[in-house]
C-alpha cells in the first residue's frame, strides 16, 4: 500500500480527465502528476531527505493535495498543522517533529516571521500563493516550474506517511504516527461503501485532519474528480454541489447542522448527490432525521474513528432508515477492523454491557512520536484503547455511552480539558478551575469552565477569558461558557470530581457525550 498509487493509476487510465478544481483553476491527472513530480524534485533540491518531516499551514486548496502527494513522492513525511492553533502550539509541532520545511499560504502570511524566529528547526518556508512572496520565502510555483521531476520514491506499507498532532492529557500535543497502510487501508472503506465510478468529491472539511485526507486518497484510488473549497460556507457548498455535479461530500455534524438551517437548502438541487459522509463528533438524532428528509435520495454514512485509528466503525446508508433503530449507533466494525468492548483487564464484556471500545486492524497507528510510554498505554496486545465507553448490541452495532478520557469533542475538534485548564490557570484572578464538556445541539459538545476566584478578585466574562486564552491555545479550545463557584468538589484523594460538575447538564441525556 502506497498513497501515491491512485495518482499513478489515474494517469494510466484517465490522463486527460479533470483531477482537481479550485476557484476556476483546473488540472488534469497528467498535469497533477507532473506538478507533483517537479515539486518533489524541488524538495529534494532544498535538502529534504527520505523520512524528513515537511509541514503545512494553510487553508484547503488544490495545492494542499499536491503538497501531500509531493512530500510522499519525495519519500518524506507530512506534518499538516491545525489552522486554528495558537502560535505556541504550532511551534511545538514544528520543533517536536523537527520539521525543517513548511508550506504557508496568504491566510497565514502574518505568522511567517514569528514562526521563523520562534522555531529551532525551520530552515525553509515555501509560500503557496501566486502573489509576491514575502521576504525570505520560496515561491511554490517557481519551485514547480524550475524543479526537475523525479521518480516516485514508492514509500509504502509501514513507512511513516505523516505525523498528525492531537491534543494531550498533559497539555502537550501528541504526534500520531500513521503509516501508508494506516491511512490507505481505511481509505478503501470509502470504496467498499459504494463510492461509485465517476464520482465527484467536494472537499470543504479541513484537510489537516486525517478523515478528509482519507477521503482524498479514496477519491484518488477511484480516479474521480476533486472539487476543493478553502473552507465551509453553506451557500458555497450548496452552489458547488449543484453546479459541479458533486456526488459525495464529507462533513462534520456541525457543518451538516448549519447547512440544514441555511435558507439556501430550499433553493438547491441536490438530486446528483449520492452520499453524505459525516463523523468526527457527536450528532443529534434530530439532525440525522432532518438530513434524511432534506437530502433524499442521498445516502448518509456515519464514520467513527480517531486520529490514532482512522475509521473504527461505519453506519452505512441502509442502516440509517429510522425503522432499523440504529440511528444512535456509530455502526459496525469497518471492513478492516475488529471491535471489542473490554473491561479494565482487556476481557470482552457481555453484549449490552458498558466497557471501553477497543479496536485492532491495519489502521492502528505506529505510535506517538517520541512518546513511548503513552504509546504503550494506548496500544496493548495490538488493540487500540479508544478512551470511549460504549456497548455492543446483539447485531454487532456499537453505541457510545460516555468517555473515559478527559476530552471534549466540539465541532469535530478534540479538546483535552488539561490544555484548557492550564491556559485558564495562568489568569491572575484564578485560584482553581475545571473544564468539562456540556451538550450543544450545534457543536455536539461545548467547552465549559468552572472557576474558583482568588480572594478579592472580580468575576470576568467569557469574552475576557477567551481573550486571555487566545495567545496560549487555539480559539476553538477556549470556553464558550463559564460559571463561578466558591470551591470545586474533590475526592478523598484531592482530585476534582468532574461527574458532579457535569451531572446538571447531562442528567436527562441518553448518552453522556
Amino acid at each position: 500500500m502506497h498513497l501515491t498509487l491512485g495518482l499513478h493509476r489515474a494517469v494510466r487510465h484517465e490522463p486527460s480527465s479533470v483531477a482537481t478544481f479550485y476557484e476556476g483553476r483546473t488540472h488534469t491527472f497528467r498535469q497533477l502528476a507532473d506538478r507533483v513530480a517537479r515539486l518533489a524534485g524541488a524538495l529534494r533540491t532544498i535538502g529534504v531527505k527520505t523520512g524528513d518531516r515537511v509541514a503545512i499551514l494553510a487553508l484547503n486548496s488544490d495545492r494542499y493535495i499536491e503538497y501531500y502527494l509531493a512530500v510522499w513522492w519525495a519519500g518524506a513525511v507530512v506534518n499538516p498543522i491545525n489552522t486554528r492553533w495558537a502560535t505556541p502550539e504550532i511551534l511545538y509541532s514544528l520543533d517536536d517533529s523537527q520539521s525543517e520545511v513548511m508550506f504557508v499560504d496568504s491566510a497565514h502570511k502574518s505568522k511567517i516571521d514569528e514562526l521563523r524566529e520562534g522555531s529551532t528547526t525551520l530552515e525553509h518556508i515555501i509560500y503557496l500563493d501566486e502573489e509576491e512572496k514575502p521576504n525570505g520565502t520560496l515561491s511554490y510555483e517557481d519551485l514547480i516550474e524550475d524543479g526537475e521531476p523525479i521518480e516516485d520514491s514508492y514509500r509504502h506499507g509501514d513507512d511513516i506517511a505523516g505525523i498528525f498532532y492531537t491534543g494531550g492529557t498533559t497539555g502537550f500535543p501528541k504526534g500520531v504516527m500513521l503509516s501508508h497502510t494506516n491511512i490507505g487501508v481505511p481509505a478503501m472503506t470509502f470504496l467498499c461503501e459504494e463510492y461509485g465510478f465517476g464520482s465527484v468529491s467536494l472537499h470543504t472539511a479541513p484537510l489537516f485532519h486525517v478523515a478528509p485526507l482519507m477521503y482524498v486518497i479514496a477519491q484518488l484510488f477511484n480516479g474521480g474528480r476533486h472539487i476543493v473549497l478553502s473552507g465551509f460556507e453553506p451557500a458555497q457548498v450548496a452552489r458547488a454541489i449543484e453546479e459541479r455535479k458533486v456526488t459525495d461530500v464529507l462533513l462534520v455534524p456541525s457543518m451538516l447542522h448549519v447547512l440544514l438551517d441555511s435558507p439556501v437548502v430550499q433553493k438547491t438541487n441536490f438530486s446528483g448527490l449520492r452520499r453524505i459522509w459525516y463523523g468526527g463528533s457527536p450528532i443529534a438524532e434530530t439532525t440525522q432525521r432532518r438530513a434524511l428528509e432534506v437530502f433524499q435520495p442521498s445516502g448518509l454514512v456515519q464514520l467513527y474513528g480517531l486520529t490514532e485509528i482512522p475509521v473504527v466503525a461505519l453506519l452505512s446508508a441502509a442502516w440509517h432508515a429510522p425503522e432499523m433503530r440504529k440511528l444512535r449507533s456509530t455502526g459496525r466494525a469497518a471492513q478492516e477492523n475488529e471491535i471489542m468492548i473490554a473491561d479494565a483487564n482487556g476481557r470482552e464484556v457481555p453484549r449490552g454491557s458498558i466497557g471501553e471500545i477497543v479496536a485492532r486492524g491495519p489502521n492502528v497507528m505506529k505510535g506517538y512520536w517520541n512518546k513511548p510510554v503513552e504509546t504503550e498505554t494506548a496500544i496493548r496486545n495490538g488493540w487500540l484503547w479508544t478512551g470511549d465507553a460504549g456497548y455492543m448490541d446483539d447485531d454487532g452495532f456499537v453505541f457510545i455511552a460516555d468517555r473515559f478520557k478527559d476530552m471534549i469533542v466540539t465541532g469535530g475538534e478534540n479538546v483535552y480539558a488539561a490544555e484548557v485548564e492550564n491556559a485558564i490557570a495562568k489568569h491572575p484572578a484564578v485560584a482553581a478551575c475545571s473544564v468539562i464538556g456540556i451538550p450543544s445541539h450545534e457543536w455536539g459538545e461545548s467547552v465549559h469552565a468552572v472557576v474558583v476566584l482568588k480572594p478579592g478578585a472580580r468575576e470576568f466574562t467569557v469574552e475576557e477569558i477567551r481573550h486571555h486564552c487566545k495567545d496560549l491555545i487555539g480559539g476553538y479550545k477556549s470556553p464558550r461558557s463559564i460559571e463561578f463557584k466558591p470551591s470545586l468538589p474533590l475526592s478523598a484523594f484531592g482530585k476534582v470530581v468532574k461527574d458532579e460538575l457535569r451531572a446538571p447538564f447531562w442528567r436527562d441525556a441518553i448518552r453522556k457525550v
